[in-house]
């Protein structure tokens, strides 16, 4: 998996802080996750193949999660893309890209497939035989889901010499690969074990938006990989969380240890605080394993 942080700040957009969006490659696909205003030019200031982006993923309709979709998807309709294009974000979503694109006499060459969500629990909205993706509800203003993005088992590693050694017919090393006990030109059973060894192992991540602490989405996360998870403020400013409903960096924290995540990700920062490392050192007093997202950083794991 490659997480490539487009814009991690809250509120306005400004020359050296972008509002929330990223990009995850795993297993094929480029998800993009959350689109603030000018994610297609910094798609294309980091070199991200856009039109490889064939799922957007919209936690929820406050400007600065998806001002920047008209955009992306009015310039993918001047490259003259053909490519199915999935939305998934909440109810209302359709309408507001619909309207604009009527009003604008901009009807895409290619087709939007909306999912829009409105359910209060977790559910499957993607998946295929690579990836999984399942929503993870806050608690925001309005309607607001996070993501989880959950790589399928890899295919087992096959010792050829040793298969070719057991007598056993080339035919079968895909079965072989997926794991199945084979009957070799013998007519022996060779159990898997005796000829694979284990994959890669499966990699997971979560997309924790806009969202007061809460506590409940714990047995969603449960050991996730990496967790990315808001931190609008600092302690100093834990007040502001009751009626904004967003998370300090504390806060975050406590659920990253709750859940047993292997690392931390903060983002969506407020722009009133002079420098990052207060939401790194106070996450640190609660978790171990915490990196702080910016503009144009990307991680792989």
């Amino acid at each position: 998996m490659k997480l490539s942080i487009l814009g991690c700040y809250s509120a306005t957009p400004r020359i050296i802080a972008h509002t929330t969006s990223q990009v995850l490659e795993t297993r094929g696909h480029l998800f993009l996750i959350d689109c603030g205003e000018g994610t297609q030019v910094e798609l294309r200031r980091h070199k991200i193949k856009f039109n490889q982006i064939k799922h957007v993923f919209i936690s929820h309709l406050h400007g600065d999660h998806y001002f920047g979709l008209i955009g992306l998807i009015s310039t993918f309709r001047l490259l003259t893309r053909e490519t199915d294009l999935h939305i998934y974000g909440p109810k209302g979503l359709k309408e507001i890209i619909t309207l604009q694109l009527k009003l604008s006499n901009s009807w895409t060459n290619f087709k939007l497939i909306f999912h829009e969500l409105s359910s209060k629990e977790s559910e499957l909205i993607f998946e295929d035989d690579k990836v999984s993706v399942h929503t993870i509800p806050l608690d925001h203003r309005v309607y607001t889901n996070g993501f989880i993005f959950k790589e399928k088992p890899f295919e087992r590693k096959l010792d050829i010499e040793k298969a070719k050694a057991l007598n056993i017919d080339k035919a079968y090393f895909r079965k072989l690969k997926q794991g199945a006990d084979v009957v070799n030109e013998d007519d022996e059973v060779i159990e898997n074990s005796a000829v694979t060894l284990d994959g890669k192992q499966p990699k997971s991540y979560a997309f924790c938006s806009d969202t007061a602490y809460k506590e409940d989405i714990v047995p969603i996360l449960k050991d996730v990989d990496v967790l990315y998870h808001e931190s609008t403020f600092l302690e100093d400013h834990e007040h502001l969380c009751v009626k904004t409903k967003h998370s300090t960096a504390k806060q975050a924290a406590t659920i990253a240890l709750k859940a047993n995540a292997k690392h931390l990700i903060l983002g969506h920062y407020s722009t009133r605080y002079g420098g990052l490392e207060g939401f790194k050192s106070e996450a640190e007093t609660v978790f171990s394993d915490v990196l702080l997202a910016e503009d144009g950083k990307t991680f792989t794991f």
